[in-house]
């Protein structure tokens, strides 16, 4: 995928609403990648102005699936300040918080977050326990798999093999 992206990168890079970048998750853009969710390598995240939390990119990963979503999706996007970009539907749901007051506006923005971070949270702790359980129920079973192995070998030793029914004929 790397190279397809660099190809893209390369052209988008006199872009002046698209920027194509990279970051290593696992060096200096660490900081970043958390801020952003980033858990899975690669990840592909995008960001149309004015949303600041970017969303995940679920689309194909060749070139030509790259470009198409580049060029048709990528972008300042509806807002109050860009109206010339909404459509009349999007223009009428908007409306109904263009026309709320900004503390409640503020208001329902944080409670929305929280509401997310709380279900991130337990979503992780949710992944913890299973994880613990499921190295758990890995041992016990690693364990039964060597204690059992010796009688295993004695019983199948103790087996008589069974008389083969085919003739030789010479």
């Amino acid at each position: 995928m790397k190279p397809d992206w660099d190809s893209l990168a390369s052209t988008f890079e006199d872009s002046k609403k698209v920027l194509i970048a990279d970051v290593d998750c696992t060096t200096g853009g660490k900081p970043l990648c958390e801020k952003y969710g980033v858990r899975g390598y690669p990840t592909i995240k995008y960001f149309n102005p004015p949303d600041e939390e970017g969303e995940d990119y679920k689309g194909g990963r060749s070139l030509d699936e790259l470009k198409k979503f580049a060029e048709n999706e990528l972008g300042p996007g509806c807002s109050v300040d860009l109206m010339d970009n909404c459509s009349e539907e999007q223009k009428g749901k908007l409306k109904e918080y263009i026309d709320m007051a900004p503390e409640k506006r503020t208001e329902m923005l944080e409670t929305l977050k929280k509401e997310l971070a709380d279900a991130e949270s337990t979503h992780e702790a949710l992944l913890k326990e299973l994880q613990a359980t499921y190295k758990e129920s890995m041992d016990k079973l690693e364990k039964l798999k060597e204690e059992s192995a010796p009688k295993l070998k004695l019983i199948k030793a103790a087996t008589p093999v069974a008389p083969s029914k085919a003739k030789d004929e010479v």
